[in-house]
């Protein structure tokens, strides 16, 4: 792959790495120090909605493929979740805690401009609603911005309450009621989602294990619930007596190595693209783990940020939420049905939405 970032900007043609995605953009503002990718894979169903991940990548062909990896799951996720949203996403490369700046944002925010609404960003890994409102400087395609200007705030809150949801109902598959007071479960990462699903569960009563690098992540977990048990690593959990496992930090937990090793009997979290390659799905599928599909589980955040374009409402977007409860059960009633693994079935039923009511969107309205 050459020098992308040499130009201002450009459309990418398809490949076979990306023939599915509509329109992949490299945006550059030198002064600034601006790279960033916006993919947009499907506009069926609506204006494609995304947040922006702000993270340290170590090639420019680490930051592309996941880009469409996000943006695929994002149309994916709106699909399932019953919104008339497509799916895109936007990677800045460069490491937020040093290259993040009024300058970079809002030359980003022009970049999201030139595409006249195909995209609306908000928040993801490295961004929060304080970056949005500077964003919205530049381009009004922009959601999950903070109270103060009428945003959403922080799309984490109805993330976590979806995946909880997820796991309520995963449970509920798995082991006949949807309660998990006393269940083992263990929590691979507690940032911005993470820690609040610790909440909810310890709330409910389970017993919960956690596992993350960030020494500042752990303690303020901690000092919200000291009974919450610290692992040290991935690996430990991976290994550890579960009956939930939720992945919560960076995708691809979900690999050769981890699959054969894991003892938990419900994979369900927060994190995207969990499964590391195509496959994987079958894996655990024959080892007996019950697999709630991330882009499913996890909408809570687009839900959030989606119903803040219309003028948001916490109490609507929470009923909408609560739904996954009800989505996750549909799926895995599909998956049982047709002998799928729970992953295959929730993307047909995301196709069949993306094919026959992004056909009506066709219809010629003779204006």
């Amino acid at each position: 792959m050459t020098d992308v970032f040499g130009v201002s900007q450009k459309d990418t043609s398809p490949t076979s790495g990306q023939a599915a995605h509509e329109q992949v953009v490299f945006c550059s503002d030198e002064r600034s120090g601006l790279r960033a990718i916006i993919a947009i894979y499907n506009t069926a169903l609506g204006p494609s909605l995304g947040g922006t991940r702000f993270y340290p990548y170590e090639s420019e062909q680490a930051a592309l493929a996941d880009v469409l990896n996000l943006s695929r799951a994002m149309a994916y996720k709106a699909a399932l979740a019953g919104l008339d949203l497509g799916g895109g996403k936007a990677v800045i490369i460069g490491d937020p805690s040093r290259d993040k700046s009024e300058a970079l944002l809002r030359a980003y925010g022009r970049f999201i401009e030139t595409l006249n609404g195909r995209y609306i960003t908000a928040c993801d890994v490295g961004t929060y609603s304080e970056d949005m409102d500077v964003i919205a400087r530049e381009s009004p395609h922009v959601t999950g911005r903070t109270l103060a200007y009428g945003g959403a705030g922080d799309s984490s809150i109805l993330t976590a309450f979806g995946v909880f949801q997820g796991m309520r109902a995963a449970a509920q598959h798995k082991f006949g009621t949807p309660s998990l007071s006393g269940r083992r479960v263990g929590v691979e990462g507690v940032g911005k989602v993470g820690h609040r699903l610790v909440d909810h569960l310890v709330e409910e009563g389970a017993e919960v294990s956690i596992c993350e690098p960030r020494k500042d992540a752990v303690q303020r977990v901690l000092a919200r619930h000291p009974h919450v048990k610290v692992l040290a690593d991935q690996s430990a959990m991976i290994d550890a007596d579960l009956d939930i496992y939720a992945p919560c930090a960076l995708g691809g937990s979900l690999n050769d190595d981890t699959v054969p090793r894991l003892r938990a009997g419900i994979v369900c979290g927060g994190a995207n693209n969990q499964l590391a390659h195509l496959g994987v799905e079958k894996q655990l599928a024959e080892r007996g783990i019950l697999y709630a599909p991330d882009y499913l589980v996890n909408s809570g955040g687009v839900i959030q940020v989606a119903d803040e374009i219309g003028g948001f409402d916490m109490t609507r977007a929470r009923a909408k939420a609560s739904q996954i409860f009800d989505t996750t059960l549909k799926i895995f009633a599909i998956a049982a049905e047709e002998g799928v693994p729970p992953a295959v079935a929730a993307d047909r039923l995301a196709e069949r939405r993306m094919s026959e009511v992004g056909r009506i969107r066709a219809i010629w309205l003779g204006h």
